[in-house]
C-alpha cells in the first residue's frame, strides 16, 4: 500500500464520506444536487406540457384541477468534482518526522482522494508553489489513486508561494461548479489569499481551506538561544525567543482571527489542523461536522 495511504484514516474517512453541501454540476448520475432539472429524485416545480415530453411525467391532478397539462420537474443528482489544491512550498518544510507540514499535507489529499473516488466522486489534483508543480487531470478511476499518491511522493518542497493569484487562475479556469480543497500553511499575503478564495465562492464553487499548522508556530514553545532560518527568503536571526513571545503570539493570533473571519465572511469552510495531530482523528472530526451541518 502507498505510504500516504493508511488504513486508520482511509477507514474513518471513507466511512463518513465527503458530500457537497451546495448545488454542484457533475458529469454523470451521482449523490449531490445538482443545477439541472431532470425527472427524478426530488420535486421542484412544474412546467408547462409541450409536444415530446414523456406523458409519463404529466401531473393528472393538476390537469384536475386546471384543465392544463403540466410535467413535474425534479431536482437530479449529480457526481462532484474535488479540485486538491497542495501547496508544496519551503514553508511546508517545517517539522520532522508525522509533524512536517508536507508530509502531513501529502497524507490529507491522498486520503480525500481515496475517499472521493471510493464514493464514485471525481477528483484533479493541482500541486503548487510560486506556479504550478504538477497538475493531474479529474478522474473517478480507482487507478488514479496511484498516480496521485506517485506524484505525491515525487513532491519536495522548494520556493516561496503565491497562493492568491493561483486560486484566481483556479476559478477562470474551472467551469464546472464543485468542491475546492485549498491544503496549505497560508503563510502568504492574506489579502490576496482571501481574495482568491471570495473568487471561487463567487463562482459557486464549495471551498475548504485546510489550514495546516506546525503547534511550533502557533504555540512559539521554544527556548534558550536559537538561531532561526528562513524558509522562503535568505535571512537569519539569533535570538531567545522568550523575549519575542507576547509579540509574535499577538501577530499570530490576529493573523488566525482575520483568516478565521475572512473565510466565515465568505462562505469558505476553515479547517485548521496541528501537524501534532493524528490526522485520522482531526479529519473524522471535521467530516462529521459536514454531516451533522447538511441535516440542519
Amino acid at each position: 500500500m502507498p505510504t500516504y495511504l493508511q488504513p486508520d484514516v482511509l477507514a474513518r474517512a471513507e466511512a463518513l464520506g465527503l458530500k457537497a453541501r451546495q448545488v454542484v454540476e457533475g458529469l454523470r448520475v451521482g449523490d449531490h444536487k445538482s443545477p439541472y432539472k431532470g425527472f427524478s429524485v426530488e420535486f421542484v416545480q412544474h412546467r408547462e406540457y409541450v409536444p415530446g415530453d414523456d406523458i409519463r411525467h404529466i401531473d393528472w391532478k393538476s390537469y384536475g384541477r386546471s384543465e392544463r397539462y403540466t410535467i413535474k420537474q425534479y431536482e437530479q443528482e449529480t457526481n462532484f468534482i474535488c479540485h486538491l489544491l497542495l501547496d508544496a512550498s519551503n514553508s511546508m518544510r517545517y517539522g520532522s518526522g508525522a509533524t512536517n507540514k508536507l508530509e502531513y499535507a501529502k497524507l490529507l489529499a491522498a486520503s480525500v482522494a481515496y475517499m472521493v473516488i471510493r464514493q464514485r466522486d471525481t477528483v484533479a489534483l493541482r500541486i503548487f508553489n510560486t506556479g504550478w508543480v504538477a497538475e493531474l487531470p479529474p478522474s473517478s478511476q480507482l487507478g488514479h489513486i496511484h498516480a496521485i499518491t506517485h506524484t505525491l511522493e515525487e513532491t519536495q518542497p522548494q520556493d516561496r508561494t503565491a497562493i492568491g493569484p493561483l486560486l484566481d487562475e483556479v476559478a477562470d479556469r474551472i467551469s464546472r461548479r464543485g468542491i475546492i480543497c485549498l491544503i496549505s500553511d497560508g503563510l502568504d499575503d492574506l489579502e490576496p489569499l482571501l481574495a482568491g478564495l471570495r473568487h471561487l465562492r463567487f463562482r459557486g464553487h464549495e471551498v475548504i481551506f485546510f489550514h495546516l499548522l506546525h503547534p511550533d508556530e502557533v504555540h512559539f514553545p521554544l527556548d534558550g538561544n536559537i538561531r532561526f532560518l528562513g524558509l522562503e527568503e535568505h535571512a537569519e536571526l539569533l535570538t531567545r525567543p522568550h523575549l519575542l513571545r507576547p509579540a509574535y503570539l499577538r501577530i499570530v493570533n490576529r493573523y488566525l482571527a482575520d483568516i478565521q473571519r475572512g473565510c466565515d465572511g465568505s462562505g469558505v469552510d476553515y479547517v485548521r489542523l496541528l501537524t501534532d495531530r493524528p490526522l485520522a482523528t482531526a479529519l473524522a472530526e471535521y467530516l462529521v461536522k459536514r454531516l451533522q451541518a447538511s441535516k440542519r
